[in-house]
C-alpha cells in the first residue's frame, strides 16, 4: 500500500501531518508525533545520551497539607521549614524564596517525611501549565519540603544536580519533557516519562547558565534599588515623616497609658505600644486630610469564600492566599477550581484591592488587573474605592511601611492571626486631591515597570543562552 502525503505547502506541517501506522509507539495522541519534536529527539539520540534515570539515587514528590487547617500544618518564616512550590523553581537553576510558604516541623518530619529536600538535591517541576521540567538545585545547608507538583531527585552530588538542572532548563530538554507529558488543561510528567528524558552531558552548559545567574543578580540588585525608593517617594509626597525607632531596651519597651485612651480600643499592651501610636500620628500629621477606609469604600468590603471539599473541581477559578505574591501581583497558574458557589460580589473586578486577612501572609496587598472570570477565595477581602480615592493610590499606600505597621498592630490571634473587617475599615488613608492621587499612583507604577524591565533582561539572557546551548548540543 502506498504512503499518503500532504501536497499543500501552505499548511503548517507541525500542526497538520500524516503518521504511518508503523511509526506509532506507545502513545496515540498527536502531540507526541509532531514532526519538529520527533526530529529533535532523533538528533539528541544520535549523540548517544544517557537517560535521567541513570543519575537518580532516589526520587519523591510531596503533597499539599490542607490550608483550612493552617495551625496544624503551617508556620511562618522564622519558625517553619520552606515548603517549595512550582513558583519557587527558576530556569536559572537557582531557587527563588520571595513567595515561599512554610510548614511546621511536625508536618516536615511526619506527613511529608518522604519528600524532604536537602542541600544539593535536584528539584523538577512535574505538573502544571507552562514550561515542563523546570529545575533548580537546593543550596548549601538547606532543609525543606515540596508539594505534589514538584519532585525531589537525590543525585548524590551537587555538581551533578547543577549540571542536570542546566540541561533540563534548556529549550531542547523542555521540548523533550513536554513531548512526554500527558493531560490536557494540567499537563503532567509521571516518573517513567520524566526519567526517560535523554541527557546530553556537557560542562559548557553549566558555565553558560552560571553566566546568566550573574546577570540575574545584577539585574535584581538594580530592580531592588528602584523598588526600595518607592516608600521614600510616597511618604515625601504625602508629607509623612516617620519617627526614628527607639533603641530596643527594657526601658523603652515599658510604657504607661490612660483608661480614656484605651476605652474604645483593645486592652492588650501590644496594641498600645508607643511605636504604633507614633506611627498613626505621623500619618495624621501629613500634608493631607486622613479618612478611615470605610469612608472611601464603594459599596461593601467583600470577604471571599473557601470552597468545601464537595464544592471543588468546578469551572470557576479561585484566587487563594497562596496566589498573592509579595510584590502585589497575582499568580494565576495552578489555581483551585470550584463549582458555582460564589456571589456576584465575590467575582473579581478590574481595580479591586485585595487584602489577606488570615494566615502566615496576613497583610499582603494585591490589585486585580487581569482578564477573565475569577473569584475571591477564603481568607481574603476586597474592595473598590469611591470618588474620593483612586484604587491604585490606595493599593500603593496600603503596601507602604507605615500601613504595614498599622496592619501588624491590628492583627489578633496568636498562632493564626486575623484581621477583622472592622479593623480594615478603620485603616487611616490620606486623601490628596484626585489629580495628585493619580500622579502618585502613576509614578509608583512607572518605578515598578522599570524594575520589571530589569528583571525581564534575565529572561532575554536566558533566551540567548538557550540558543548557545542548542548550538553546542545539536550543532544548530
Amino acid at each position: 500500500m502506498s504512503s499518503y502525503t500532504i501536497s499543500n505547502t501552505k499548511l503548517n506541517h507541525n500542526r497538520v501531518f500524516i503518521l504511518q501506522k508503523s511509526e506509532l509507539e506507545k502513545r496515540l495522541d498527536p502531540f507526541y508525533y509532531v514532526p519538529e519534536l520527533v526530529e529533535l529527539e532523533k538528533k539528541v539520540l544520535s549523540k548517544q545520551p544517557k537517560k535521567l534515570r541513570d543519575y537518580v539515587k532516589g526520587i519523591a514528590s510531596g503533597a499539599t497539607p490542607k490550608t483550612t487547617e493552617f495551625e496544624k500544618y503551617y508556620s511562618d518564616e522564622q519558625n517553619g521549614i520552606p515548603f517549595l512550590r512550582v513558583q519557587n523553581l527558576s530556569p536559572t537553576g537557582i531557587l527563588e524564596f520571595e513567595d515561599c510558604k512554610y510548614i511546621n516541623e511536625e508536618t516536615h518530619n511526619g506527613m511529608l517525611k518522604r519528600s524532604q529536600v536537602s542541600a544539593g538535591d535536584l528539584l523538577v517541576k512535574i505538573t502544571g501549565v507552562g514550561r515542563m521540567a523546570v529545575a533548580s538545585v537546593a543550596p548549601e545547608n538547606f532543609e525543606g519540603n515540596i508539594n505534589q507538583h514538584v519532585c525531589v531527585i537525590k543525585t548524590g552530588s551537587k555538581e551533578i544536580s547543577e549540571t542536570l538542572a542546566a540541561y533540563l532548563n534548556s529549550d531542547i530538554a523542555e521540548k523533550l519533557a513536554s513531548r512526554r507529558s500527558t493531560g490536557g488543561t494540567r499537563p503532567a510528567l509521571d516518573y517513567p516519562a520524566l526519567l526517560s528524558i535523554p541527557i546530553i552531558e556537557d560542562k559548557r552548559i553549566l558555565e553558560i547558565t552560571k553566566r546568566v545567574v550573574e546577570k540575574k543578580k545584577q539585574n535584581e540588585a538594580g530592580a531592588e534599588k528602584l523598588l526600595s525608593s518607592i516608600d521614600d517617594y510616597l511618604l515625601d509626597e504625602l508629607g509623612i515623616n516617620l519617627p526614628e525607632p527607639p533603641e530596643n531596651t527594657l526601658k523603652n519597651r515599658m510604657f504607661q497609658t490612660t483608661i480614656t485612651s484605651i476605652s474604645s480600643n483593645r486592652y492588650d499592651p501590644f496594641f498600645h505600644q508607643a511605636k504604633f501610636v507614633d506611627n498613626i500620628k505621623a500619618i495624621e500629621n501629613g500634608k493631607y486630610p486622613v479618612k478611615d477606609l470605610r469612608v472611601i469604600i464603594s459599596g461593601e468590603l467583600v470577604k471571599g469564600k473557601l470552597p468545601k471539599s464537595e464544592d471543588k473541581e468546578g469551572n470557576n477559578s479561585v484566587i487563594q492566599i497562596n496566589s498573592i505574591n509579595n510584590n502585589g501581583t497575582i499568580y494565576l497558574d495552578d489555581l483551585l477550581t470550584a463549582k458555582d458557589i460564589f456571589t456576584k460580589q465575590q467575582k473579581l473586578q478590574e481595580g479591586d484591592v485585595l487584602v489577606v486577612i488570615t494566615g502566615a501572609t496576613i497583610g499582603k496587598i494585591a490589585q486585580w488587573k487581569y482578564k477573565g472570570e475569577f473569584y475571591l477565595g477564603g481568607d481574603i477581602a476586597k474592595f473598590q474605592t469611591n470618588a474620593l480615592a483612586d484604587n491604585s493610590f490606595v493599593f500603593h499606600f496600603l503596601r507602604s511601611a507605615p500601613m504595614q505597621t498599622e496592619i501588624k498592630r491590628n492583627v489578633t490571634g496568636a498562632t493564626n492571626g486575623h484581621l477583622s473587617p472592622d479593623d480594615i475599615r478603620s485603616f487611616p488613608i490620606p486623601i490628596p486631591p484626585p489629580i495628585k492621587q493619580s500622579e502618585i499612583a502613576k509614578h509608583i507604577s512607572g518605578i515598578r515597570e522599570q524594575a520589571q524591565k530589569l528583571k525581564d533582561k534575565t529572561a532575554e539572557a536566558l533566551k540567548e543562552a538557550s540558543k548557545e546551548i542548542e548550538k553546542i548540543l545539536i550543532g544548530k
